[in-house]
């Protein structure tokens, strides 16, 4: 008897503290590894980020989503790390290098001017998307009810909505939160870009 309780004096801690942390893990956050170049320069391939799952989504959050039955090349669950830039029920275009949601002007000063517009001029991938989605004939696209439309930083490698459409609200598994005591110098515009999403420069 003496053994058995023994056994179960440091058995039932660790137990508790698998089931605390398996809890933690499914419902509150996790941590996940940047795979690719895509939201560089303010995330880093194998950068490690922390993922919170309960954190409220904005234009401009950076979010974590599982791409399978999204990104029609991936099969299996795959994590992508994008920006949100439309919001369901948002419109999104891109002329000339100048990003619009809503017809307002996205502040991308988080992003260098080649990052933003390098390879992507008019998007006119995104008007072959609309084509083959059935949308407007156009490069601009309605996001629709409980679906998000996002983007890489770095949008001249980034496979991304311009590509395959949007991201389904139910495939997202979190906001990507950079914590205060890792050293990365674009902390700001991964946890805060979305407070100051629109530009104040006139189109």
């Amino acid at each position: 008897m003496k053994i058995i309780k023994g056994i179960l004096s440091w058995v039932l801690p660790v137990l508790i503290g698998l089931a605390i942390a398996m809890l933690i893990r499914h419902f509150l956050f996790t941590l996940v590894r940047v795979d690719g170049t895509s939201m560089t320069p303010n995330l880093q391939n194998n950068e490690r980020v922390w993922v919170v799952k309960p954190a409220s989504i904005h234009r401009g959050s950076v979010i974590v989503f599982n791409a399978d039955g999204e990104d029609p090349a991936v099969t299996g669950t795959k994590d992508y790390v994008k920006r949100v830039i439309g919001m369901p029920g948002d419109t999104v275009s891109n002329k000339d290098g100048v990003l619009l949601v809503n017809g307002k002007q996205v502040d991308e000063n988080f992003i260098s001017k080649s990052e933003a517009t390098a390879g992507t001029a008019n998007w006119d991938n995104l008007e072959m998307l609309g084509i083959k989605q059935r949308w407007q004939d156009t490069p601009s696209v309605k996001v629709p009810k409980d679906q998000y439309f996002v983007l890489g930083d770095h949008r001249s490698v980034s496979n991304d909505s311009r590509y395959w459409g949007f991201v389904q609200k139910k495939k997202i598994l979190g906001v990507v939160k950079v914590p205060f005591w890792l050293k990365n110098p674009a902390k700001d515009n991964i946890n805060k870009q979305w407070e100051n999403f629109y530009s104040t420069e006139k189109k």
